[in-house]
This record gives structure tokens, C-alpha cells and sequence, in this order.
């Protein structure tokens, strides 16, 4: 027996459409992170992208549970001595919901070439409108 590995003519992509309202942050992160990497298909291998692509609506009305609006933070360093800069969650959502969700689905990846290629495949809305009509998304409902 040999071990499966993918061709890139195996590979079929498709293009998924997420509604984020009232849906909660990590899960609905690890799920999307799944679809992205491709873990969902019969033809998985780690070391390629067998992904799909997934744009998500409604970004600004997914919720957090528990104290999470007020005690998470999150961290950038510029490299200088005193450069750490914090951002609670509550600010970073009233002026980016998106980045909120990129950020907890970019942790979700891999750490290299391959899981920056796969978080390109995402796209990002705060509203209900998107331009990717011409791709014909298939509707996805997250549990």
C-alpha cells in the first residue's frame, strides 16, 4: 500500500457562504478554519491546500460569551523597547469586527507558507453584502 497524496487535478475547489449573526466567536472560527485547511474532505493531506473558500457575512454581529468583551486582549509588538501595545476586546470590535475574526482564525492555521495561503482564501464582511456573487457560494449553516 502507498500512501494518497492529492494531485492538484484531484483538488476541487468550492466556495462556501457563512452567516456570523448571532454566532459564537471561537466556534465558528474553528469550523471555518477547518473548511479553509480542508479537513472536511476524503482527500486531506497536511502538507497541501486542499481547501475551500469561505466568505463570511454579518461580521459585526458575532457575540462572545462570558466576561470575553471586557478581559480579552489583544497584544502587537513593534520590536522597541516599550513597543507592546494591548487593544481589549470590546475596542477592536467596535472599530474592526473583522479583524476579530481573522485573528482568531489566522490562530487556527498552520504557522507557515501553506497557512498563509490558506487564510487568503477567506473573506471577510461586516455586513449582510459581498462581492463574490459570480462564484455562486453554496450556503453553510454552522452548528
Amino acid at each position: 500500500m502507498k500512501t494518497f497524496t492529492p494531485k492538484p487535478r484531484d483538488i476541487e475547489r468550492k466556495w462556501y457562504l457563512v452567516d456570523a449573526k448571532n454566532q459564537v466567536l471561537g466556534r465558528l472560527a474553528s469550523q471555518v478554519a477547518r473548511i479553509l485547511r480542508g479537513k472536511h474532505k476524503p482527500i486531506f493531506a497536511p502538507h497541501i491546500d486542499v481547501g475551500d473558500n469561505v466568505i463570511i457575512i454579518n461580521a459585526g454581529k458575532i457575540r462572545v460569551t462570558g466576561k470575553k468583551a471586557q478581559q480579552k486582549r489583544y497584544k502587537r509588538y513593534s520590536g522597541y523597547p516599550g513597543g507592546l501595545n494591548e487593544i481589549i476586546y470590546k475596542d477592536m470590535f467596535a472599530n474592526h469586527p473583522e479583524r476579530v475574526l481573522e485573528h482568531a482564525i489566522k490562530g487556527m492555521l498552520p504557522k507557515n507558507r501553506l497557512g498563509r495561503k490558506m487564510f487568503k482564501k477567506l473573506k471577510i464582511y461586516t455586513g449582510e453584502e459581498h462581492h463574490h456573487k459570480a462564484q455562486k457560494p453554496e450556503s453553510l449553516k454552522l452548528t
